[in-house]
């Protein structure tokens, strides 16, 4: 009887999961807001960007690289505590936090080297929302994988039950997302 039971539970809402989709729906709205408050300056503001706002966009597209290498090594770490591999788990996450970290030490770089503040003019105003929100996010993504990373040293996911990293990895691929389309705004289309 317990056998039967248990797909049933696998394929059972989980409210974790979903106040993590509802979450990440405001946050889309949110980033929607800066999205379509850049289009307007941008039409209403000419020349856009203004002379002088150059950006490093070699060195963000590495950046961009390891934001989106990280989504993958959390996948499979999430993956590897599904499997009940607690160790792969935890290395996944550590490297993921890396690549993070890498990327927001990137953008920190990059703010202390621009020609430009955040009160130069309207494109300096939103390029520094919109990626400076990212960054929060960003570290709010490493500070939630300490978390899991606390919650593996306490013994947790020995069960394969791994609901909460899915969380935070749904969370994280949400950010990656975001500066996809920060990435292709800001330093692609211009």
């Amino acid at each position: 009887m317990d056998a039967a039971v248990a797909p049933q539970r696998e394929r059972a809402p989980v409210p974790l999961l979903f106040g993590t989709i509802l979450f990440l729906s405001s946050e889309l709205l949110f980033f929607g807001g800066l999205f379509a408050t850049y289009f307007t300056l941008r039409a209403q503001t000419d020349p856009w960007p203004p002379a002088g706002a150059e950006l490093d966009t070699g060195l963000s597209a590495v950046a961009t690289v390891l934001l989106i290498a990280s989504s993958f090594t959390f996948a499979w770490s999430v993956a590897q505590g599904a499997k009940g591999r607690r160790s792969a788990t935890a290395w996944g996450t550590v490297l993921t936090m890396v690549l993070g970290a890498t990327f927001v030490g990137i953008q920190i770089y990059d703010w202390t080297h621009l020609d430009f503040a955040l009160s130069s003019h309207p494109y300096g105003t939103m390029y520094y929302a919109m990626t400076g929100f990212h960054a929060l996010h960003v570290i709010a993504g490493l500070a939630l994988m300490l978390i899991v990373l606390g919650r593996l040293g306490q013994g947790a996911y020995r069960d394969r039950v791994v609901h909460g990293p899915d969380a935070v990895a749904y969370y994280w691929h949400f950010v990656d997302v975001v500066w996809i389309g920060l990435f292709a705004v800001l330093f692609l289309i211009r």
